[in-house]
């Protein structure tokens, strides 16, 4: 029995993808894209060379639709495609520089004294801002779901790293969300709040 996951104006799509149509293509590429680029661009920071990542990730996606079985969604599929494309530029770039695993990464940040009025795009603007190594393993365990396995074979690192890369990674966001936190603050005392 296959469990499906996507409606069937998708299974359309798909389908259509599948013959070659282009105006199919054409539509899937419209409805996708927007949140693709997104993902593309939290892997890339140059926004050019991410819109050349998505649209290599789509040249994929057509030529391997028939891969494409029905077990699960679609998107996530179509995302699994695009991080991995992502990763590839990278590597083929020399744009990622992991750092060693020079200590355990069994420390936990604490957020507790944090407010919680952070809006979602303050906190994608501070990950876009991580050293590279970082936002990378930060995007693929936090955001996109892969385990420190997954992360460190579509790296070539080994688990630790991507634990240490993790850690670092959470310890200088929340260095960053104090930091904020302590110039609203401020600033809330000048304005006399």
């Amino acid at each position: 029995m296959q469990f499906q996951i996507y409606s069937a104006r998708e299974k359309e799509l798909i389908e259509g993808c599948r013959r070659n149509e282009r105006s199919a293509q054409k539509m899937l590429y419209e409805q996708m894209s927007g949140k693709m680029f997104s993902l593309c661009c939290r892997y890339i920071k140059d926004r050019m060379e991410a819109e050349d990542v998505l649209i290599t990730s789509f040249t994929k996606v057509f030529e391997r639709i028939e891969q494409f079985k029905g077990d699960g969604s679609f998107e996530g599929w179509v995302r699994r495609v695009v991080v991995n494309e992502s990763l590839s530029y990278l590597r083929k770039n020399k744009s990622m520089y992991l750092e060693t695993d020079l200590e355990a990464a069994d420390r936990e940040p604490d957020f507790s004294n944090l407010s919680s009025h952070l809006e979602t795009e303050d906190l994608l603007k501070l990950v876009s801002e991580l050293p590279a190594g970082y936002r990378i393993v930060f995007n693929m365990y936090a955001i996109d779901g892969y385990s420190h396995k997954e992360i460190a074979a579509h790296l070539g690192i080994n688990e630790n790293t991507s634990k240490s890369q993790l850690s670092r990674a959470r310890n200088h966001l929340q260095a960053k969300l104090l930091e904020m936190e302590q110039n609203d603050k401020l600033k809330g005392f000048e304005d006399g709040r």
